[in-house]
């Protein structure tokens, strides 16, 4: 029932729309219910009276014609106005469900998605969202409907025959039994389904990602027999639903059958003893119909309602996910910093029982200065980076900008005053223009290609078909590395922020290339904090201070001059690379 509560909150900001296609649906499923009284009407007093066959005649006509105005000329409007309004607001609700998840999407840790499948994510937020529409279509206006329709035949029946009546609901407890007894199985049942689903999408996303990988490895078959046993493990949980499914159905309609049965023999039995009418019994025929078709879709809802409960359920236990990056109580935003970074013994892990990716790390990044953080790979750059614009807490000590702990700072303020290239170039389907805009999205034209131009892409952007409009595909696809590259540099660059990090940014660059943006990363670190991780240390031979980083800790700090004098880790790194004997690479 909390679940439900929590989705009613969605439902609440439409609640008006709510009560409007209850009234419509009530006019709608309230016509038919004439039909009985005009049969009733046709038999009794027109066919089984004497009156002469030309007023029979007249008088069947003006009850023809009235009803066919009501079923088509009145009708006609009221069933589309039911089915458009109860879309509509099912449609908004699952709208604010989807963008209260993405938003909850963007503020979830990087520690999150490292332990979640991408398309696990994909599948609650399109495939749960869409399954709870029937829990605004049928559990908050056809149920009622239903009822309604229900309870006005119930009141017209008790009019006509009280003992009829009994006899006809006289099977209702059955309906109670088994929709209590069925629930709780389908309800577990499509749960594990839309799990066995998730699983199947997550693992079908990763496989469409890693294609060329695949194809590289010659790997068709044994994917296809990976896939298989997704799929056929979606199928077993899809087969047990559907059996329950099946099995719902069957028992709820043979109960259904029961009660025409039982309204023919005892009203027949009346109008033999001469206590009822052949116009009333037909009549009480006609109600069992639209008495026991609502019942029968009150009851064979449940199913539809299970599923939508069960996808409310993996939806409302995603939006549980705690965040583990939040603004302190009191934090204040972060303006126009120095860009002073002291890391005083950091210790961090990236799971509560895993390895110590930082231990007693004390480092210190001058303001306005370049510092370059080189190692053998594994060594915990990449973790020290993460911790300024807190893409990831410490575990133990503090991470200090402008001598205050980033956790308090604002993240949003923290983050603005940070610009990344990580090793991972991220790019987005759309275009060239688009893409670079990211690092500013009210940047002009002008700024634009200025940035790019910094970042040594404009040359390339120009002679792409559409130039700056020229769609890359998605992650970039379309780009080569080096280009890939350039365009994510010309983003931090466009966002002109106080801390610049580059993380293996020039990695995919050929020399000359290279040279080019070395060049302009001198001219955007003026008076700014840049941090370079690199492996290749021809791009950190000029920075202001350079740390050697191993197993977590700093072994060596200087600059070039002085750690290639102390002949240690770096001089030894620089030695083996043979820098001076490096030959020119080919344009990536």
């Amino acid at each position: 029932m909390g679940n439900i509560r929590r989705y009613l909150r969605f439902v609440r900001p439409y609640r008006k729309h709510v009560w409007l296609t209850m009234v419509v649906g009530i006019v709608k499923f309230g016509i038919p219910l004439l039909l009985p009284l005009v049969l009733k009407y046709t038999v009794d007093d027109l066919l089984l009276t004497d009156l002469p066959a030309e007023e029979k005649i007249h008088r069947l006509i003006w009850v023809l014609v009235i009803t066919l105005l009501i079923f088509t000329v009145f009708r006609f409007p009221i069933e589309y106005y039911r089915q458009y309004f109860a879309q509509w607001t099912a449609n908004r609700v699952l709208f604010d469900i989807r963008n209260r998840l993405f938003d909850h999407i963007q503020k979830l840790s990087l520690r999150y998605y490292n332990n979640q499948k991408v398309g696990q994510i994909i599948s609650r937020v399109i495939n749960d969202v869409e399954q709870t529409k029937e829990f605004v279509v049928t559990g908050l206006m056809n149920i009622w409907l239903d009822l309604i329709t229900v309870s006005i035949a119930i009141g017209i029946m008790l009019w006509m025959d009280p003992r009829m009546t009994l006899v006809a609901l006289s099977i209702f407890p059955l309906y109670g039994v088994c929709v209590k007894y069925f629930y709780q199985h389908l309800r577990r049942r499509s749960k594990e389904r839309s799990q066995a689903l998730a699983e199947m999408q997550g693992h079908l996303h990763e496989r469409v990602q890693g294609i060329s990988v695949i194809r590289a490895f010659n790997l068709e078959r044994y994917e296809q027999g990976l896939f298989d046993r997704y799929n056929h493990h979606f199928l077993d949980k899809a087969l047990k639903h559907t059996r329950w499914n099946g099995v719902t159905f069957a028992v709820i309609n043979t109960i259904t059958d029961l009660a025409p049965i039982l309204v023919i023999g005892f009203s027949g039995f009346l109008v033999i003893r001469g206590s009822m009418t052949v116009g009333e019994m037909t009549a009480f025929y006609g109600y069992m119909g639209l008495i026991y078709n609502p019942v029968r879709r009150l009851v064979n809802s449940s199913t539809a309602l299970t599923q939508a409960l069960a996808s409310m359920d993996r939806v409302f236990e995603f939006l549980d996910e705690s965040y583990d990056i939040t603004d302190r109580p009191g934090a204040r935003p972060l303006r126009n910093p120095k860009g002073e970074i002291r890391f005083e013994s950091v210790g961090f892990r990236y799971a509560d029982d895993g390895k110590w990716a930082l231990r007693n790390l004390d480092l210190v990044v001058d303001p306005g200065k370049t510092t370059a953080l080189v190692g053998p790979s594994g060594g915990g750059k990449s973790s020290i980076v993460s911790l300024i614009p807190r893409f990831y807490d410490v575990t133990e000590g503090r991470v200090l900008v402008d001598g205050v702990d980033v956790r308090d700072w604002t993240v949003a303020s923290l983050r603005s005053h940070v610009g990344l290239v990580l090793q991972d170039t991220i790019l987005f389907s759309g275009t060239v223009l688009e893409n670079i805009r990211m690092g500013r999205t009210d940047a002009t034209m002008e700024e634009i290609v200025a940035a790019a131009k910094a970042a040594g892409a404009h040359d390339f952007i120009v002679q792409l078909p559409d130039g700056y409009e020229t769609q890359i595909g998605e992650r970039g696809v379309k780009l080569s590395g080096g280009q890939k590259q350039r365009l994510a540099i010309a983003r931090v660059f466009l966002k002109d922020p106080a801390i610049l990090i580059l993380d293996e940014a020039t990695s995919a660059l050929d020399l000359k290339s290279e040279q080019r943006v070395r060049d302009s990363l001198k001219r955007l670190a003026k008076n700014r904090t840049t941090i370079i991780v690199a492996h290749r240390l021809s791009t950190v031979t000029d920075a202001d201070r350079i740390y050697y980083i191993d197993g977590g800790r700093v072994l060596e700090a200087g600059t070039h001059e002085e750690l290639m004098a102390m002949d240690g880790h770096y001089a030894r790194l620089f030695r083996i690379q043979h820098l001076d004997k490096e030959p020119v690479g080919r344009e990536a």
